[in-house]
């Protein structure tokens, strides 16, 4: 059995058997999930090194797409609006990103990308597309049914609803874009 992967070929189909290797299954997931989460964070941090940048900058480099308040930044990215200043900051030194007021509540700031910061995203995706393990490792076909996959596991978490959203926009960008 290779690390990663379990058979499951005559004992699922066995009464039982599949209860019996509900563990066993469940370490392996564990086990490989680790490992890809491991594998992409090392990406990234790579990547994120190679623009100058913290991972948590790339991962707002990332989620930016449009104009956002700091606040809807900070539930996209999941972390603490105060957290986004020093983020923002980041962006900003590095002219990825600009601060401007909004246009309904000029106390509220909103985070913009540049046409740097446009430009670094564009370079980030195709980075990604290149070294990410499910772009390289998966067809199209099992790359959506991948990120089905995940959707339906963070849906049916509690709390999980609006990063299953999240997915299915991504999903449906994803489908136009290819399409």
């Amino acid at each position: 059995m290779e690390r990663g992967f379990v058979n499951v070929s005559s004992e699922a189909g066995t009464p039982g058997g599949a209860a019996a290797d509900a563990p066993a299954l469940n370490r392996e997931i564990v086990n490989a999930l680790a490992d890809l989460v491991k594998q992409a964070g090392a990406i990234t941090g790579s990547i994120a090194a190679s623009i100058g940048i913290a991972p948590s900058d790339l991962l707002a480099l990332f989620k930016l797409d449009g104009v956002f308040t700091m606040k809807e930044l900070a539930r996209k990215m999941g972390c603490d609006a105060s957290f986004i200043t020093s983020i923002a900051d980041t962006l900003e030194r590095e002219g990825l990103a600009r601060r401007a007021p909004s246009q309904r509540d000029r106390r509220v700031k909103n985070l913009v990308l540049t046409p740097a910061g446009v430009a670094a995203k564009e370079r980030l995706m195709g980075e990604l597309a290149t070294r990410m393990p499910w772009c390289y490792g998966l067809d199209d076909t099992e790359r959506q049914c991948f990120l089905k996959l995940l959707s339906k596991m963070l849906a049916s978490r509690p709390g999980g609803g609006e990063l299953a959203r999240q997915s299915r926009q991504a999903e449906a960008e994803a489908t136009v874009r290819s399409g």
